[in-house]
């Protein structure tokens, strides 16, 4: 058998051990990355449901408690980077635990927080520790799952996610009703615990990972060409203005609803979070969507479902605002599943620095979208939020409409120097 033949034939038996639905393994990847989201999202959101009731216990602003969500998602926008590239050392599952185990642990620190400035150390400390799991995940998915079928795996880890917000603000919301809110961050910590037991029972070992020596300087320059493509450009800055919508709509949201003239208590007010199963459902639903309309389409679907939310979010009844909710939830999770299984394709090489940049810029959004939308929700009210939200979902539509005429414009070069070379034989070559 000839060289060439023999490299095709271990293509197609590699490509054939990738997971795909149906195939052994598939089941329990998808089972422990789900629970790996939950447990990772149940705790970095830990104190957003509970943000008047930090205000109160605290007498401090909205703009000052928010903090407490815009540390924990600042320091893992910052720490991603790095811990990506440990991941590409050590691999991507045995990051993923230790980044949980570590967050679970501060998790059980973070009741006891004397003071707010505590809250907000402790808090960064867990944004640190949790920035091993977006991007490992995501490069893990990339490497273990055929391709055809990624777009689904990340949607259902995205549904993770958004089970555990849900779950985490539900949690959060009940307990503190009840016992207070250093109650309902302990509940949560328990809780995603559970999780990471049940994540490390379930996550099958990678078979397609191949381990690279730290090096500093290649890690730079897979950073740089990433940085230089265009459409990932593109994709990240879509991914920060999403989440900037987002982290400004659900860290506002509670003090909107214990306020006049809705005056819901503080448990009830976690369970307007179950509007995430709506989030659970789009973001599983992104790759029937991207295969339906193409990415672009999927994305103008996603910005017109959460424009659309925004707007009625400003009624004046329960019902109306509620609607919205559940608008917003699902245009968002909808074009965060299609813009991050974007950047896994499109990265052919660097896959963990590509999502590792995306999820930087995701969680720069959310920790800016939480201080702004707090900052606008106290100077404007929530119609100061929703201009906000508005003006970073423009940004979004300008830069997929600029993405839509840059690739028309190369589809049109392409063909005019495809017809060249046909009229003159001898520019094939060229």
């Amino acid at each position: 058998m000839s060289p060439a033949s023999t490299k095709a034939s271990t293509t197609t038996v590699d490509a054939d051990t990738r997971l795909a639905p149906g195939r052994p393994g598939y089941r329990r990847m998808s089972f422990a990355l789900f629970a790996a989201g939950l447990a990772a999202f149940a705790l970095l959101y830990s104190t957003q449901a509970l943000l008047p009731t930090v205000s109160a216990d605290f007498a401090v602003s909205a703009s000052a408690a928010s903090w407490t969500v815009s540390a924990a998602t600042g320091a893992l926008a910052l720490c991603v980077l790095p811990l990506s590239a440990l991941s590409e050392r050590f691999g991507r599952r045995a990051l993923m635990t230790t980044s949980l185990v570590v967050a679970v642990a501060v998790g059980l620190l973070v009741p006891f927080a004397p003071s707010l400035e505590w809250l907000v150390v402790l808090r960064a400390v867990q944004g640190a520790a949790l920035a091993g799991v977006p991007a490992s995940a995501m490069a893990y998915l990339a490497e273990e799952v055929r391709p055809k079928a990624l777009v689904a795996a990340i949607g259902l880890f995205v549904a993770g996610n958004s089970i555990g917000g849900m779950s985490g603000r539900i949690v959060t919301g009940w307990a503190a009703q009840l016992w207070g809110w250093r109650a309902g961050l302990a509940a949560v910590g328990l809780l995603a615990a559970v999780c990471v037991v049940a994540y490390r029972l379930l996550l099958p070992k990678a078979r397609h990972f191949a381990p690279a020596p730290l090096d500093p300087r290649a890690v730079a320059r897979t950073v740089r060409t990433h940085l230089s493509d265009p459409l990932l450009l593109r994709l990240y800055a879509i991914g920060a203005l999403f989440m900037t919508v987002f982290g400004a709509v659900y860290t506002v949201i509670g003090y909107r609803l214990v306020e006049a003239p809705f005056s819901l208590p503080q448990g009830v007010v976690g369970s307007v979070f179950l509007v995430y199963l709506v989030g659970t459902a789009s973001s599983a639903a992104a790759g029937t969507l991207v295969g339906r309309m193409g990415r672009r389409g999927a994305l103008y679907l996603a910005v017109a479902t959460t424009a659309a939310g925004l707007l009625l979010s400003l009624s004046a009844s329960l019902a109306g605002v509620l609607a919205g909710l559940v608008l917003i939830t699902a245009g968002f999770f909808a074009g965060h599943a299609v813009a991050s299984a974007a950047v896994s394709r499109t990265a052919t090489e660097g896959r963990a620095q590509a999502s590792a940049l995306y999820q930087s810029a995701y969680y720069l959004g959310s920790s800016a979208g939480g201080t702004l939308g707090a900052v606008a929700f106290h100077s404007g009210g929530w119609a100061g939020t929703v201009l906000l939200g508005l003006v970073a979902v423009l940004g979004v539509v300008s830069i997929t409409l600029y993405g839509t005429h840059s690739a028309r414009v190369q589809e049109r070069r392409l063909a005019g120097l495809a017809r060249a070379r046909r009229a003159h034989p001898a520019m094939a070559g060229r």
